[in-house]
């Protein structure tokens, strides 16, 4: 059994944590398995550091209220029970969701439930970030917040100024956020690694502190039938993501038919023939997504043994206009059509279809219209986002392609140079008031275009008959013509 360390005021910590506690890395992630003891770090966290420099402003975030007095105030291990001796000997202070401390130093548990909350937080200053269960937090959320932190006013203190300001963050995978948190801390970076980062990306050195439930032996201790409930949840997927911190896996996925190993594949020559068009939503403080779209025309046997069947719709190109995850580049109208007109280059498209947004004209001319200048030219999309009575609705289209025909290939696949919508697509969650619908709060707008896509009634384009090289004519019908031919002159 891991031994475990001594902190500031008594309280216990294991190996793993003393490290996300002891680095000079100023933005970490911790965590990634279930049971890791990420929670705990971050009530110890902000003790420690509170205790030791004067004057420090602690800001503890859940997405939800409810989570953060169940999870962080209240509780065996919650801020009442850790601190009650301090409490009691009137050393330390709460008040409501703030703890005060002698030297000046507070602690202030937070939420933000809505993207619109964060700017309650627009005039704080922040010296340490800790956000538990980050995937919960979407892209703006979290840039804004990063935004408030900084080393304003503080006092002297044990702790060394190269860790202030600092950002500590835990979180398993899956959730809204599991895609940029991927993005910013998993993908392309080696575990315990420090990265220093660049001012786009808010210059801080970024660290990944995986942890698992191994390395938490007071788990074991507390409930050594832990692992067994977490093995007993069903899906092998989710055991993954729970028990070993796969990021690969994606806990309440919205579209967990997804197999990248079966719905990207590698670029191929697509061939002239087939029934070729785009599809379009729009963005401009948000990201807009461009798919280009070819209708298989017969099966294509594909290198490795896999077929593109007959019918399905195959999404050779993307043009997603993004400055970073879920932010848009704010182009104009024209702009975007010329792009999507360079891009084709000629090619023969058969029909676009489009956000029905773009359509509306306010005493002006319409989006669609300014395209139109630029010769890009729309219809409006299907809309229709779920089931009710009548035709099937526009995520069922996508679900069912993406399970495939009866032979178990997929109707709708990828080139693997779409990485905008392998990035953001598998990682959609389903709407919390709406099991039916995706949560719209997350990054969804290449998923709103493949919808459009696949709503568009895409038809399969016949193959061309090669005309046929004209037949010389026998020695028999050359004798009958020209028997013909004196008659006629007579």
């Amino acid at each position: 059994m891991t031994t475990a360390l001594e902190v500031h005021l008594g309280l216990q910590v294991h190996r793993k944590q003393a490290v996300a506690l002891d680095t000079t890395a100023t933005e970490v992630l911790y965590g990634g398995a279930a049971g890791g003891g990420k929670s705990h770090l971050l009530r110890v966290a902000a003790v420690t550091w509170a205790n030791t420099v004067p004057g420090l402003q602690v800001y503890l975030f859940r997405r939800q209220l409810p989570d953060l007095v169940k999870n962080h105030l209240e509780g065996p291990k919650g801020f009442r029970a850790l601190l009650a001796p301090f409490v009691a000997a009137r050393v330390v202070e709460i008040v409501e969701r703030e703890i005060r401390f002698p030297n000046g130093a507070k602690i202030y548990l937070c939420h933000c439930r809505d993207e619109a909350d964060r700017f309650g937080y627009q005039g704080a200053e922040i010296h340490v970030l800790l956000i538990d269960e980050l995937t919960h937090f979407t892209d703006p959320m979290y840039r804004f917040l990063r935004g408030r932190v900084r080393a304003v006013g503080l006092g002297g203190g044990g702790l060394a100024r190269p860790v202030l300001p600092r950002i500590l963050c835990a979180s398993n995978p899956g959730n809204i956020g599991h895609a940029w948190v991927k993005a910013a801390f998993i993908d392309n970076a080696v575990p315990m690694a420090l990265r220093p980062m660049p001012d786009g990306e808010g210059g801080m050195v970024r660290q990944y502190i995986p942890a698992r439930l191994d390395d938490n032996p007071y788990m074991t201790e507390d409930d050594p039938t832990y692992r067994a409930r977490l093995r007993g949840q069903g899906a092998a997927a989710l055991v993954r993501a729970m028990e070993d911190g796969d990021w690969s896996v994606v806990d309440g996925a919205f579209f967990d038919c997804w197999a990248t190993a079966r719905h990207v594949v590698l670029p191929f020559r697509i061939p002239a023939w087939w029934l070729r068009f785009r599809a379009f939503d729009w963005g401009a403080a948000a990201p807009f997504s461009v798919g280009w779209w070819a209708v298989a025309g017969e099966d294509l046997a594909l290198p490795g043994g896999s077929t593109i069947p007959r019918g399905a719709l195959v999404r050779y190109r993307e043009w997603y206009g993004a400055a970073a995850p879920n932010v848009g580049l704010k182009l104009t109208n024209e702009a975007i059509a010329a792009g999507i007109a360079a891009r084709e280059a000629g090619e023969p498209i058969a029909y676009g279809v489009a956000d029905p947004s773009i359509f509306r004209s306010d005493g002006g001319p319409s989006i669609a219209e300014q395209m139109a200048r630029r010769g890009i030219r729309w219809r409006r999309a299907d809309n229709r986002r779920v089931a009710r009575a009548g035709p099937i609705s526009g995520w069922d289209q996508v679900r069912q392609r993406l399970v495939g025909d009866g032979d178990g290939r997929p109707m709708l696949v990828c080139f693997a140079t779409c990485t905008d919508s392998i990035r953001t697509i598998p990682a959609l969650q389903h709407d919390a008031g709406n099991a039916e619908d995706l949560d719209t709060n997350g990054e969804d707008h290449a998923a709103d275009e493949w919808r459009y896509a696949c709503m568009s009634r895409p038809w399969i384009r016949g193959r061309p008959v090669a005309p046929q090289s004209p037949r010389a004519p026998t020695f028999n019908e050359l004798i009958a013509q020209h028997r013909q031919q004196r008659e006629d002159d007579r």
